[in-house]
């Protein structure tokens, strides 16, 4: 029985994703890698492991980066996912409980509610990267997220569209159903077969 649905924030409740890949694509070319596409490579990773792997030891490109993004951040539009608003109404008549778990910092959080208000309402809990000691693809969130309602990870959901995103859910012991937003039907499928491009006229009851 489910018990609790736990959603990653970008790319799973908030259509942000496209704004991140622009961000990373428009920035300045002194400031990336010269990898080609490099947005997309650094998918489903926390901006610490972006700057662990590809800004080693660059601290002053690291600033510069971080006062960019967090200025686009203020800015960006945060807009739902297809049909989420009407499948989280959905889950809370069915009395099942839902969090947000991301791995978002809580500045990053208070530029969202600044934008949609309604947010804090429409989950019981909201879990940010101050919340967990391991990043995904590490299971940490989710375990801990499950621990905060009192129930095991198999009476959980998880949803989500990057892969570490997917592995750290996979690996919770959670029930996981992939979101075709970031990758492509057939690479999330590697990792669950439950995928939705959206949640428009999707219940939990379809599969």
């Amino acid at each position: 029985m489910v018990k609790v649905c736990l959603f990653d924030l970008d790319g799973v409740v908030l259509d942000t994703e496209p704004l991140y890949t622009l961000f990373w694509k428009k920035l300045d070319k002194r400031l990336r890698p010269n990898i080609e596409n490099f947005e997309y490579i650094i998918k489903g990773l926390t901006l610490n492991q972006i700057y662990d792997k590809y800004f080693h030891g660059e601290e002053d490109k690291q600033d510069k980066i971080t006062s960019l993004l967090y200025e686009y951040e203020r800015n960006m539009d945060y807009n739902y996912v297809t049909g989420f608003e009407e499948f989280i109404k959905e889950l809370k008549i069915k009395d099942i409980s839902t969090a947000i778990v991301t791995s978002s910092n809580l500045e990053k959080m208070q530029n969202v509610y600044n934008k949609c208000p309604e947010i804090k309402y429409y989950f019981n809990e909201i879990l940010t990267s101050e919340d967990f000691t391991e990043s995904k693809p590490s299971p940490d969130c989710y375990l801990k997220a499950a621990a905060r309602f009192g129930v095991s990870p198999k009476e959980c959901i998880v949803f989500e569209d990057s892969f570490n995103g997917l592995r750290s859910g996979l690996a919770s012991g959670a029930r996981v159903i992939g979101l075709a937003t970031t990758n492509s039907v057939a690479e999330i499928e590697s990792y669950t077969k439950e995928v939705i491009s959206n949640y428009d006229g999707f219940t939990l009851s379809d599969h």
